[in-house]
């Protein structure tokens, strides 16, 4: 059975002198820690435990850490950095189109590790549950292209009801949106809104994920109604009217 922890973090990695550097680091921060060397080691300890975010080496001998991620994607809710090499650009997208929270490239520095870990803890932080005082379940849907969002349990529903999978940070970067109809914003605001950072020219991040909130909602995502490209500005929510 898993246990859940608020305050771990599991890092992956083949190299050992990496992980003790890591671990060593956010231990000091107060984090609890877990150590794997290996794709197979990391699938035995989140067998047992959920640590609140996976620091996932990409090159590891054996399954790598796309596969991995794409694994823990799958079947737990919790925050995945993906940590490359700075020559590894494809990888890292990759990474984001698989579901990965955020990246980080080696070398790093270990108080920019810190930062990215705690945003990412925090955006998978668990809501305070509160009972209703009638026997429906809460909730507060809008409509969203050909989908709708519930925005209490944040899920997303296909035109058939049907539950779409929605990552964590997929789901910020659309309620950020849908709070500002018809307003451009820069990938610059988004990133400063979701992540707390500063955006890069060389960053992809939010492209990707709007691309992949685009295959989800949009009836034609090559032609998108509902998130619209603002060339040389940004993205614009456009509410979808009956």
């Amino acid at each position: 059975m898993i246990t859940e922890s608020e305050h771990s973090v599991l890092v992956i990695d083949d190299d050992a002198a990496i992980r003790e550097m890591i671990s060593d680091y956010l231990k000091l921060q107060g984090y609890g820690i877990l150590e794997a060397e290996n794709a197979a080691a990391a699938r035995t300890l989140l067998a047992q435990q959920k640590p609140s975010v996976v620091l996932l080496d990409i090159s590891m001998p054996g399954e790598d850490g796309l596969s991995l991620a794409r694994y823990i994607r799958e079947h737990l809710d919790i925050g995945i950095i993906i940590i490359s090499a700075a020559g590894e650009a494809v990888d890292r997208i990759v990474g984001l189109e698989i579901g990965a929270d955020d990246y980080l490239a080696k070398p790093f520095d270990p108080r920019e590790l810190l930062a990215r870990v705690r945003s990412v803890a925090r955006r998978y932080e668990k809501l305070p549950v509160t009972t209703p005082n009638t026997g429906a379940e809460p909730s507060q849907r809008v409509r969203v292209g050909r989908c709708t969002l519930d925005l209490l349990s944040q899920q997303l529903f296909g035109p058939g009801d049907e539950e779409l999978a929605l990552t964590q940070m997929e789901f910020e970067l659309l309620q950020i949106l849908i709070d500002r109809p018809n307003r451009v914003l820069s990938r610059d605001q988004i990133l400063n809104l979701t992540q707390n950072r500063d955006w890069d020219p060389n960053d992809r991040s939010i492209d990707i994920r709007i691309a992949r909130l685009r295959r989800k909602i949009e009836s034609d995502p090559e032609r998108p109604r509902c998130i619209r490209t603002v060339r040389g500005s940004g993205y614009m929510f456009i509410p979808t009217t009956e």
